[in-house]
């Protein structure tokens, strides 16, 4: 179902009567699988814990190490490692690289993507913080490996003095202080110049919004960018950083990152603090980063990653001193001797354009040394289902006061969402919990069998989002199902997950996920990385890609 105008504004009204409430219940219980989750035999229910904690593995992880390197970067994109060989070089300067990017924005060169990325930016702080990092590279003593790289971050996250919206119209209230990530980056030296757009309070995957005008698709102005991270995406496809804050509770991490031809992360749950995310703490959802190459993954978790006493959950990760020469070392590790799970009833599930080259995909990883292994796992069909009721009831609850206060501030979307989650019963959202504690159980048991889960990324490439739907209200339940279908699995779970482009159809791309054991972002990011060394992220720059060094 795919409503605008006046036709969405007539069906959220119809929504928010107790007939209409019933009407919308059923027809999302269908829509979303939920009706057959709820359907299932309690065999397939666990016992409930209400606890997110991610079940470790039981086995050491990892294969043998091929020790190749770092892989080569995508010809023509600007990484980390490129910067600071630039700036080691005297090539170019932080200073210089700010003063780049805030051009390229001023003069509006954004290319298909149309609208600016950014919600607001600060680049007077971050122009301060250019010439510190400036001196210190010229005294050869950076802080780590960002400083001086300029870094996004997405419009959920607290920095302090900048106005928080949360892709919303109503909610503006200025951060008091930096949360515990952001705090860490600046630490490193990285120049946060600007809070990137999100869709509203991170509700939508595809990039739409009525309240800002949305940056495009880098590939299509005609297409939608993904989201939530929808400008963090959108900014490092477009070059104006290497790297990007984002967050994930349902793929919107991956979603953009797949869509716009890049790699992103979402890491295990717990292993970046969320202490200053203004989406509420919640179940499922991590921060992480999208990035050009997946050592610039790696740089920005070796600088976020600490436990912070804000985050009870950031308590879980093993921080030992050697886990970021652990995460370095994976990206020479190759995948000779890696078990790679597939489910085939997944990719039967993808849309038929795309299941071929995913199946080449993963077959040019059996080429390289991995053991391709199908595995049967029904209850990944209901991942989808489990992650709706979960992200969407704790937004519910985490917004009960402001649907009070600012119902009309709302989109029509949101609204018709809201009304469709308070149809569900307690009974039904534990039988829901019940069977994803059962599913983390079994989901573990299949990660000590193998080493990695392959799934797609998307059911399909981007959703179409014509420039004259800019500020209209929009709501696209298959497009949701289409961009969340495959993501919620490491949701619901807590699991790492990576996403790696593989290729475009229609000129549009697409992606390949991994889900790894818990705390195993390492395992991860060596499948990311050898899919980078054998050329499958190779796409072309975007139109207005701004070279940064």
């Amino acid at each position: 179902m795919r409503l605008t105008g006046p036709a969405l504004t007539l069906a959220r009204r119809a929504a928010e009567t107790p007939a209409g409430a019933l009407l919308l219940r059923r027809q999302a219980l269908s829509d979303f699988g939920i009706d057959r989750l709820l359907d299932l035999p309690p065999s397939e229910r666990g016992p409930l814990r209400f606890d997110p904690q991610p079940l470790h593995p039981t086995r050491k992880r990892g294969w043998q190490d091929q020790q190749l390197g770092r892989p080569a970067s995508t010809p023509g994109r600007t990484t980390t490692a490129m910067l600071r060989d630039a700036f080691k070089q005297g090539d170019t300067s932080p200073v210089e690289v700010l003063q780049s990017i805030q051009h390229q924005l001023g003069a509006r060169r954004l290319g298909q993507a149309a609208h600016s990325p950014f919600v607001c930016t600060d680049f007077e702080r971050a122009m301060e913080a250019a010439h510190a990092s400036q001196e210190r590279w010229a005294r050869g003593e950076p802080l780590g490996e960002l400083d001086g790289i300029p870094m996004p971050i997405k419009d959920q996250v607290e920095m302090e003095g900048l106005p928080l919206r949360c892709g919303t119209r109503y909610f503006s209230e200025v951060a008091r202080r930096d949360a515990f990530v952001v705090e860490a980056l600046r630490l490193e030296g990285a120049l946060l110049y600007g809070r990137t757009h999100t869709t509203e309070w991170g509700m939508n995957p595809s990039g739409f919004s009525p309240h800002f005008a949305m940056p495009r698709n880098v590939y299509s102005s005609q297409h939608g960018a993904g989201g939530s991270s929808t400008g963090s995406g959108v900014a490092v496809a477009l070059g104006l950083a290497p790297v990007a804050l984002g967050s994930d509770g349902g793929g919107s991490i991956r979603i953009p990152s797949a869509l716009n031809g890049l790699l992103g992360i979402k890491p295990t749950f717990g292993r970046i603090s969320r202490s200053g995310d203004a989406f509420g703490a919640g179940t499922v959802s991590s921060m992480g980063p999208l990035g050009q190459s997946t050592a610039d993954l790696v740089d920005f978790l070796s600088a976020a990653c600490a436990p912070d006493p804000r985050d009870p959950a950031s308590r879980w990760a093993p921080h030992h001193p050697e886990r970021t020469s652990q995460w370095k070392a994976a990206l020479g590790r190759g995948v000779r001797g890696c078990r790679i799970g597939y489910i085939p009833d997944e990719l039967d599930a993808l849309d038929p354009a795309l299941q071929q080259p995913t199946l080449e995909a993963l077959r040019s990883f059996a080429a390289e040394g991995a053991t391709l292994v199908e595995v049967d796992f029904p209850l990944a069909a209901h991942a989808l289902a489990i992650g709706v009721l979960a992200i969407g009831l704790e937004t519910l609850a985490n917004l009960a006061d402001h649907l009070i206060m600012h119902p009309a501030d709302f989109s029509e979307e949101v609204r018709v969402m809201m009304a469709s989650l308070r149809t569900i019963t307690t009974d039904e959202f534990f039988a829901a919990q019940r069977t994803r504690e059962l599913l983390k159980e079994r989901l573990r048991d299949l990660l000590d069998d193998v080493d990695l889960l392959a799934l797609p990324t998307t059911r399909t490439t981007a959703l179409p989002y014509d420039l004259s739907l800019t500020g209209a209200e929009l709501l696209d339940d298959q497009g949701t199902r289409d961009m969340c279908r495959f993501t919620f699995l490491a949701n619901i779970s807590g699991l790492p997950a990576g996403t790696l482009p593989i290729g475009r159809h229609k000129e549009l791309p697409f992606g390949l996920q991994f889900v790894g054991a818990a705390f195993d972002e390492a395992s991860i990011i060596a499948a990311l990385a050898h899919g980078e060394r054998m050329g499958l992220n190779h796409l072309p720059a975007p139109a207005d890609y701004l070279k940064l060094a």
